[in-house]
């Protein structure tokens, strides 16, 4: 399930609230500039679809995001436990950074947490199949996908260069709980 849990950003032992309604997820992120949303699940996909199949899936909503927000390149990502670069890759995302770019995801299967740093707040959503983030430029973030990871997610960029990290070289996302998903 979705889940936001928000903290102080010097005070990462002890959340100020936690919520899984989408609602109230959409309401205080927009606090920081982040849109989120909770589409309706269209059919399942068969596991052995293809990017390509993925794209048509959700080929109205791409539409959609593409003329609301002028991006101009998408493309799928998928993440599994067998990847032989999952551990290095997490240890990159873990790192506090920003985009020039907005970062856009909305995960088709799935699960991982988004750490968004702003409003003297650290605000960690769980985002699974069915959520839409939107992390305007500029925005301190990091992204944890798990010891063992597994999500397919759409990626919307403005620039076809997609994604360039621009890392803040805080330590902040040390003092914070990773994810861990559930056995």
């Amino acid at each position: 399930m979705s889940r936001l849990t928000i903290h102080r950003d010097d005070a990462p032992a002890i959340p100020l609230s936690t919520t899984g309604e989408a609602n109230v997820i959409a309401e205080q992120l927009a606090e920081i500039g982040v849109a989120f949303e909770r589409w309706a699940a269209t059919a399942p996909l068969p596991r052995e679809a293809d990017d390509a199949a993925v794209l048509a899936a959700y080929a109205g909503d791409i539409d959609r995001l593409k003329r609301r927000g002028g991006y101009q390149a998408v493309d799928v990502i998928r993440m599994t436990p067998d990847n032989p670069a999952a551990g290095e890759l997490r240890a990159k995302f873990l790192a506090e950074h920003t985009h020039a770019d907005d970062e856009v995801r909305f995960f088709v299967e799935g699960a991982a947490q988004f750490y968004l740093h702003g409003g003297g707040k650290v605000f960690m959503l769980v985002c699974e199949a069915g959520d839409l983030i939107s992390i305007p430029a500029g925005t301190r973030h990091w992204f944890d996908m798990g010891p063992k990871p597994h999500f397919t997610a759409l990626r919307l960029f403005i620039s076809p260069a997609g994604w360039v990290a621009d890392f803040t070289g805080a330590d902040i996302a040390k003092g914070f709980p990773k994810y861990e998903l559930a056995a």
